[in-house]
């Protein structure tokens, strides 16, 4: 039997320092911490455009398990969406003031910048191309060298995400 999400709901990631981390996700991506559970070292974080309840759960685990290596099995990165190019320029910029900037990229329909947290766990920031627009790249995922500036001059204001409903995206905040 088949079943079909609709969508990621949340991701929830072990961390060595929670406040760390905590620090990092509202300053970089300015999450909320909607919630903690004192009892488990824990911050639930949801982004500001979010209907959702949370999109980001962090548990404080110490560093007992040393730090993650590339290339080593489980996660490896998380992708974000933004709405339009722009954000992506400006993610790309606070990325790299928070010194977690770690490359960027073209995969033909999605174009991306790539960081990691204190924890070292990776994360994508991405923006995609409106879908009439995919063409060749509609069964391609190439990895190719990103000319942000000229994605900007092509697709500034064009925007792509799923949007809520103006009323529900100020009662999420």
């Amino acid at each position: 039997m088949v079943f079909s999400p609709v969508r990621l709901n949340h991701a929830v990631l072990f961390v060595a320092d929670l406040e760390r981390s905590v620090e990092f996700y509202t300053g970089t991506f300015g999450m909320q911490v909607v919630a903690r559970e004192p009892r488990a070292d824990a911050a639930f974080l949801r982004l500001p455009r979010s209907g959702n309840h949370h999109d980001l759960g962090l548990f404080g685990v110490g560093t007992d398990g040393g730090p993650k290596r590339r290339g080593a099995i489980g996660l490896y990165h998380l992708a974000w969406q933004l709405d339009t190019v722009d954000e992506l320029a400006d993610a790309r910029r606070s990325l790299a003031e928070a010194g977690a900037f770690t490359g960027e990229s073209s995969h033909g329909a999605t174009l991306s910048v790539y960081g990691a947290d204190p924890d070292g766990n990776e994360f994508e920031i991405m923006w995609m191309l409106p879908r009439e627009q995919w063409g060749a790249y509609e069964d391609q995922a190439p990895v190719e060298r990103l000319d942000l500036d000229a994605e900007i001059v092509r697709w500034s204001g064009i925007r792509t995400a799923w949007h809520l409903p103006d009323d529900a995206v100020s009662d999420a905040s």
